[in-house]
């Protein structure tokens, strides 16, 4: 399709594929296609593989049938592969890959420095302990905080009044040996606000300071488990390295990896940023069948920011994360569970 530069297998072994930045620093080309059907010699493929893995642009691979086994190093060195059949988790399976494939060049070249920068993260950050990966995800979050990209989807949107005061944003229930943590404001679809995130956080805290708890449910109230963060908040940051010690070592995220095996996230209804990138760092995720999971970031300028580029990774690979990412498009609970984003489905009047 018109539109999305790609290179073969060779030219990207001979270095066909630079840096994408333009005049002023500015990023031209964010996304380039690496075409998979050519069959290329051994030594040519081992330079595609150094070659891709040393990018600086989000390199998508394409395959018009199935991918051959002796790829499969290229397959990990890339950010996404789009087949046409296969389950392997570095790919997407998709009806038609050159039409997926422009949907993914639209989304990069909208916000190219949203898109690289979470291509990088993902990178970064798979190999590094949870804690740490979390902080690598802050710092950028924070640096396109005060970027282009975000002030202009800020601008777009126009002044909104702060969330009202809630009275129990959080409910907490002990039974037995058992906490149960409920997300309480279903006026707001659970938003993700301040006002939420302190009272979860004093929530998990009290769950890890208790040894005789030997189970935590997290769940939400009304028609969603959490719809994100709360937009009427987003913009209003005071200041980006105190935002960033606030996501970091005042977030959920971190309490929510150390409960551990101990915690349950029980989810339905539209999950999106936040509403899955929490419970994706929980032991066990289990969701109802008609639960939805979405990640919007990157099309405010943005990268997901309250884990999901570390939870979900770990649990889907980072391939299939940058997918759901820049598309933003909602990813069914049969989907999910097949990825590895949950862990069990269940008839929606029993999941909650």
């Amino acid at each position: 399709m018109a539109g999305s530069a790609r290179v073969s297998i060779a030219d990207l072994a001979d270095g066909a594929v630079h840096p994408p930045l333009g005049e002023a620093g500015r990023l031209a080309e964010p996304l380039m296609a690496v075409v998979l059907d050519d069959d290329v010699p051994p030594a040519t493929l081992e330079r595609a593989v150094a070659r891709a893995g040393a990018g600086d642009r989000l390199l998508v691979g394409i395959a018009s049938g199935p991918v051959p086994a002796r790829i499969a190093g290229l397959l990990d060195a890339l950010d996404l592969t789009l087949t046409v059949t296969g389950e392997d988790r570095r790919c997407v399976t998709v009806a038609d890959p050159e039409e997926e494939l422009e949907v993914l060049r639209r989304a990069a070249a909208r916000n190219p420095q949203a898109a690289v920068v979470l291509g990088q993260v993902l990178r970064a950050s798979e190999s590094l302990p949870v804690g740490a990966a979390l902080d690598v995800e802050s710092f950028a979050y924070s640096t396109l905080l005060d970027g282009p990209e975000f002030r202009r989807w800020v601008e777009g949107r126009g002044p909104r009044p702060l969330p009202p005061v809630a009275e129990e944003p959080v409910l907490v229930r002990r039974d037995a040996d058992r906490l149960v943590i409920t997300l309480n404001r279903p006026e707001r679809r659970n938003a993700y606000g301040r006002q939420a995130r302190d009272a979860l956080v004093d929530a998990l805290e009290l769950a890890l300071l208790d040894p005789t708890l030997d189970r935590v449910v997290l769940e939400g109230a009304g028609p969603s488990f959490c719809s994100g963060g709360d937009l009427d908040e987003f913009g209003t940051t005071p200041d980006l390295v105190t935002a960033h010690f606030v996501r970091t070592r005042g977030g959920a995220g971190r309490l929510v990896h150390r409960l551990g095996t101990r915690i349950e996230a029980r989810v339905h209804g539209a999950c999106v940023g936040a509403g899955i990138e929490l419970p994706a760092l929980a032991g066990t995720v289990v969701a109802a069948a008609r639960t939805t999971f979405r990640l919007p970031e990157v099309a405010m300028g943005l990268i997901p920011g309250a884990g999901g580029t570390v939870g979900i990774p770990r649990r889907i690979g980072r391939w299939r994360t940058l997918y759901l990412a820049l598309t933003g498009r909602p990813l069914d609970a049969a989907t999910a569970l097949a990825w590895g984003l949950v862990d069990e489905v269940l008839p929606d009047d029993s999941a909650r």
